[in-house]
């Protein structure tokens, strides 16, 4: 709507009261407005249309192509037939309007128990498609519906708007599904989750819907950033989990400061460094956004950094620490690696090193360049 210029209208297709709680209208609605659209007084819900939806149904008994069935739910499915063997008519198909009619108005007056008579559209129980063997399009239900089954199907849409005659008539675009891959986005499969106490509710981090991404760190921006790289398709597909890490990353990396953090430390001892000495670095908050200022940073003898940052015994090409060779401490100096200490299973447990004084960040050192930089914090 933004984008051409329209107007963006919210509306919930609550037409089936069994799969539709209060709770979840809120929580979309919110979603919706946390992700930037503005849809301003304009909430719809399809349950607003009730007696227009009635009265499109009496329409289409009155033009004979609609009728009142009483087979139960699974004589409907053995009626209709499969893909390689027709349907055959329901004995009710050949009702006549007048009964068809008074036995509808007897079902919105609640006067049949839940499944005992069904509105079908009358098209062709021969069809090849098997969403057009005379569906069912309307039903009884005893329920109380929050806000007081139509399948997406474009022949049958399209049948439906066709024979009520609209003045008006709506058009409707499907789009596919999206998938990420190794995650649930299901609402079904969410919602058993969610029921079974395997997660902690809609918001559980662990999820991926809109307000567990929230919970987690996620931005609007970046969110719609991943919408509009993925595109829309009428085919399903699944996109890989990592390019909505990468919007997160890309949104993030101008907008926020970045920390020093040792995950897994092993002990670094910088052997020529004064005993007792602290001095304070500063350090960008953000390298591609020096607008964000610097911190200063406690730099003593005794640092972490992360155990992966070193081997005794590398592969080529890898420019971390190992013995014998210089790296830059992120922010601070270089240091060689000179020696290890190991425990009695062989484990490193403290690494020690030398630092050159005149290499410090930000003096201006080019005596020479080194290929490694890691990162570190203070014990």
């Amino acid at each position: 709507a933004k984008e051409y210029g329209g107007k963006f209208n919210l509306r919930f297709d609550d037409t089936n009261p069994t799969k539709e709680k209060t709770e979840f209208v809120h929580s979309i609605t919110e979603d919706v407005k946390w992700l930037g659209a503005d849809f301003e007084d304009r909430l719809f819900f399809a349950s607003d249309y009730f007696d227009t939806m009635y009265e499109c149904a009496v329409k289409l008994i009155k033009k004979g192509k609609a009728f009142v069935c009483d087979l139960t739910a699974d004589q409907i499915k053995e009626y209709r037939g499969d893909f390689t063997t027709p349907g055959k008519n329901s004995p009710y198909r050949d009702r006549s309007v007048e009964e068809n009619l008074r036995l509808f108005e007897n079902m919105k007056n609640g006067m049949y128990k839940d499944g005992e008579k069904v509105l079908r559209a009358k098209i062709d129980m021969a069809s090849p498609n098997i969403n057009m063997r005379d569906p069912v399009i309307y039903r009884v239900a005893h329920m109380t519906h929050h806000n007081t089954e139509f399948e997406d199907h474009r022949p049958l849409y399209d049948w439906v708007v066709r024979e009520c005659e609209f003045e008006n008539p709506p058009r409707q675009i499907e789009f596919a599904k999206m998938y990420l891959t190794n995650v649930v986005t299901g609402k079904r499969y969410i919602k058993k989750l969610v029921e079974d106490g395997i997660v902690d509710g809609w918001d559980d981090p662990r999820l991926v819907t809109i307000a567990a991404l929230r919970r987690r760190g996620y931005t609007p921006e970046a969110l719609r950033m991943f919408v509009e790289l993925v595109g829309v398709s009428k085919a399903n597909s699944s996109v890989d989990y990592a390019m909505l890490e990468y919007c997160i990353r890309e949104d993030l990396k101008l907008k926020r400061p970045r920390m020093m953090a040792v995950l897994d430390p092993v002990k670094l001892i910088i052997d020529n460094y004064p005993e007792g000495q602290t001095e304070m670095l500063s350090i960008p908050n953000n390298l591609e956004n020096p607008e964000m200022g610097e911190r200063e940073v406690p730099f003593s003898r005794e640092l972490y950094i992360e155990r992966e940052d070193f081997m005794e015994n590398p592969p080529k090409k890898y420019f971390r620490l190992f013995p014998g060779n210089e790296v830059r401490l992120m922010g601070a100096y270089f240091v060689t690696c000179t020696g290890v200490e190991k425990d009695e299973n062989g484990n490193v447990t403290v690494i020690h090193c030398t630092y050159d004084p005149e290499t410090k960040s930000g003096s201006g050192f080019t005596g020479r360049k080194v290929k490694g930089t890691i990162h570190w914090v203070s014990v």
